[in-house]
């Protein structure tokens, strides 16, 4: 008979993609993953993933026990979570990803305050700033910035924030402070990589959209702040960047006569999931934390 220890060792290497990376999430040594991943495929008589020195593949087996496996342990997750939160408890396993710059800058707390309310949760938080799909991606919830259209998923507002240019004094100096959206065209922009680098603001006829020269291309939001402030170019960035700087003045809010397009945080989640109790009370205790306004919005 397969042990679930076993299940939970193949599910976790297919999804980390290594067994040191599987050994990591579980809590385990690698050698511990490797005995029951082994003892697996000795009950069942067959090989489920091919290894290298660099790389593991799931054979047929593999991929035919895969998503049995993933159901299995899924339903056993849901069910201990409701157990749990009909008898008003918040336990076990609870997986969040959040883009790098946010989490540096203003997680940690409320995390550590969240886990010191609920100190039977095991939070596992990943950043990442690339995309992350709540819905297959490995995670209980994904907090992302931007809208979400997503049918699959329910988003939990859990603050406003946004958009704005900045720019340091220096390189305001020389290359002179843009007025107006045509005068953006001629300046050199600092520009998110994992989405396209068009600037869109909000205007009287709809959206307008500028494309900047590109000075930096980069997917970490906090490079970009610190490539502004050493004067490199024009950032649009979310406030949760760049509050502090712009009341010390070091970055300087460039008004161009009309705003850039918002951008909320949100926690999303599979509809259906087990671990929902868990989810709404982490994204209660984020909000009170963050505040009505957010404290990066506050005057």
């Amino acid at each position: 008979m397969m042990k679930l220890d076993g299940i939970a060792a193949f599910v976790a290497t297919v999804d980390e993609g290594s067994i040191s990376a599987a050994s990591r999430r579980l809590g385990l040594a690698k050698s511990v993953v490797s005995e029951r991943l082994a003892e697996l495929e000795r009950t069942l008589g067959m090989t489920l993933l091919q290894r290298s020195t660099r790389s593991l593949a799931l054979t047929n087996a593999g991929q035919m026990l895969l998503p049995r496996a993933q159901r299995i342990l899924r339903e056993l997750e849901e069910a201990s979570a409701e157990l749990d939160a009909s008898s008003g408890k918040l336990a076990g396993p609870l997986r969040v990803s959040a883009p790098v710059g946010f989490g540096v800058l203003h997680l940690g707390p409320p995390i550590g305050q969240f886990l010191l309310d609920n100190p039977d949760i095991q939070m596992s938080l990943e950043l990442d700033d690339s995309f992350v799909d709540a819905a297959t991606g490995g995670f209980d919830a994904v907090l992302r910035h931007g809208a979400i259209g997503d049918s699959r998923l329910i988003a939990r507002r859990l603050a406003m924030s946004r958009r704005v240019l900045v720019a340091s004094p220096a390189y305001l100096a020389r290359c002179g402070t843009p007025t107006s959206l045509a005068d953006l065209e001629g300046h050199r922009g600092i520009l998110y990589a994992n989405r396209s680098g068009d600037w869109r603001f909000v205007t009287g006829a709809g959206t307008s959209v500028i494309r900047p020269k590109a000075a930096l291309r980069v997917n970490n939001g906090l490079v970009m702040r610190d490539t502004a402030l050493a004067g490199l170019g024009i950032a649009l960035l979310p406030t949760f960047f760049t509050y502090r700087e712009i009341r010390d003045g070091t970055l300087v809010e460039v008004d161009v006569g009309w705003p850039a397009e918002g951008a909320e945080l949100f926690l999303t989640y599979p509809r259906d999931h087990g671990a929902a109790a868990k989810i709404r009370a982490l994204g209660d205790s984020l909000r009170r934390s963050f505040g009505d306004p957010p404290y990066w919005e506050r005057p």
